[in-house]
């Protein structure tokens, strides 16, 4: 990777994030993915445009070039496999690595990242589902439907979950709605912004739409459908 700031490096991976949910990548979207002003973010994408990790045009959003894509996918599996470890290895929880990660992924070296990845059996997914950047830069494709897009008698199954909110991650957890957990959606409620669910391990639970937006969803392999009915 590229001597970058660490700065850079978080502007890069968050346009990548960004661009998985729309195809576009606004000045605002990117202010307040990263909790800055709309003109320092005007300023960074000038000169990462300088640097040709960006292709950015005024009020026409951003998109990262090849080389800026590289370097954000290396970043988020480092990212990805540090938050495993931090759980599988040192007993952290799924609302913690979170945060701890956010700090250590511009610390680690590459090598240091594939050594993770060799203790924990080259995995697929973090702990939230997300998918882990193959080391040769592939990203699989995620889903882009929540839970907010699924009607009543839906047989789903939580695909990812967002994971910046380590209070959502709780309450998520507290609902049992973690991924590869599967459910039928029995009731949407308009009234009450909310939906009930019938898990898979048979519980009913109540999910507002302001925490199911975070819960990103696929449809039920087709060993799993019976199970449901």
């Amino acid at each position: 990777m590229l001597r970058l700031s660490e700065s850079v490096q978080d502007y890069l991976k968050a346009i990548f994030e960004l661009h998985q949910e729309s195809e576009r990548v606004t000045t605002n979207a990117l202010a307040a993915r990263l909790g800055v002003s709309a003109a320092s973010v005007t300023g960074m994408l000038r000169r990462l445009a300088e640097l040709k990790l960006v292709e950015y045009e005024p009020y026409q959003g951003a998109a990262l070039t090849l080389s800026g894509k590289r370097i954000a996918l290396e970043i988020i599996r480092h990212h990805r496999l540090i938050e495993l470890y931090l759980m599988e290895v040192m007993g952290y929880s799924w609302d913690e690595v979170h945060a701890e990660a956010e700090r250590l992924e511009h610390a680690v070296s590459q090598a240091f990242a594939e050594r993770i990845a060799q203790l924990l059996g080259d995995p697929k997914v973090d702990p939230h589902g997300d998918p882990i950047p193959t080391r040769e830069g592939e990203m699989p494709l995620a889903s882009r439907r929540t839970l907010v897009d699924a009607p009543t008698g839906a047989m789903l199954c939580v695909q990812r979950v967002r994971d910046e909110d380590a209070d959502v991650l709780r309450r998520l957890a507290a609902l049992g709605l973690f991924p590869n957990t599967c459910f039928v959606v029995k009731t949407v409620n308009p009234e009450r912004n909310s939906r009930v669910l019938h898990l898979s391990n048979g519980a009913e639970v109540e999910v507002e739409d302001s925490l199911a937006q975070n819960v990103f969803i696929q449809d039920v392999p087709a060993a799993s459908g019976s199970a449901l009915r």
